[in-house]
């Protein structure tokens, strides 16, 4: 499993995702602002914000925060301006980890996430040191309660999805970039809930992370995902579900 699929489970069983809701409402009007002045507010004719909405309504986003979001996109309402910004980085144990931001200020985002990376063993890199272990994929992530795997398969695959996988209660479909948007729409007009649709980076191969390194690496990844400004943290490392239960004391 990468890193990113990793990290996803790990939030979901220590319930993070729910205790951060209010960061993850703030997180998702971000991504809908920057993807409505970008490309319109008109979610029919911009895929992209069409994808931001939906993953906001699928964690209950209400609706005027929506609204409001979209709005500030297109100029309508007032609002600090995004810049779309990606940092890489290595963390604990060689870890490579590429971070997604949107920052109204891109001095004090750089400041915060190199003091941040410098406290927990890690240290930010040169532009393209650690994207090349990557590839820029869409994921597609459904409750495995909501279809079954072969009629996701039959789908997912001939609207052009590349991978489904069974990731501990979900399914994640992987597919390319100018594929994504077919295979998001196909499986939400076959009536089938999603959970979360967006592009990630997905290691091209795996860093194993040992006893010494793995709470170290998993300190890092929740304090990135604290910080105001980072949308998303992609990692390459692998730690084995023995250590990942002594560390959460099962």
């Amino acid at each position: 499993m990468s890193g990113h699929s990793k990290w996803h489970s790990i939030r979901f069983k220590k319930g993070i995702i729910d205790a951060r809701r209010g960061k993850l409402f703030s997180r998702l009007a971000k991504e809908i602002i920057v993807a409505a002045r970008r490309g319109g507010g008109d979610p029919d004719t911009n895929p992209r914000l069409r994808t931001a909405v939906a993953n906001a309504r699928g964690v209950s986003m209400p609706n005027d925060n929506i609204t409001r979001a979209i709005k500030r996109g297109t100029g309508e309402v007032e609002g600090a301006s995004y810049e779309e910004i990606l940092y890489e980085a290595y963390g604990p144990g060689g870890v490579a980890l590429v971070i997604e931001v949107l920052s109204d200020n891109r001095n004090r985002t750089a400041g915060d996430l190199r003091s941040l990376l410098t406290k927990r063993g890690g240290s930010l890199a040169g532009s393209n040191a650690v994207l090349f272990q990557f590839e820029r994929k869409g994921q597609v992530r459904i409750a495995a309660d909501k279809t079954t795997e072969d009629d996701l398969f039959m789908i997912a695959t001939e609207a052009g999805a590349e991978n489904l996988e069974n990731d501990e209660g979900f399914f994640v479909v992987t597919s390319s970039v100018e594929d994504f948007e077919s295979v998001r729409s196909a499986i939400e007009t076959a009536g089938i809930e999603i959970e979360s649709a967006s592009l990630v980076y997905v290691p091209r191969n795996t860093v194993p992370v040992e006893r010494p390194d793995a709470k170290k690496v998993l300190d890092l990844m929740n304090a990135l995902e604290d910080h105001d400004d980072v949308q998303n943290v992609h990692a390459n490392f692998d730690i084995s579900d023995e250590i990942l239960a002594e560390l959460s004391g099962n």
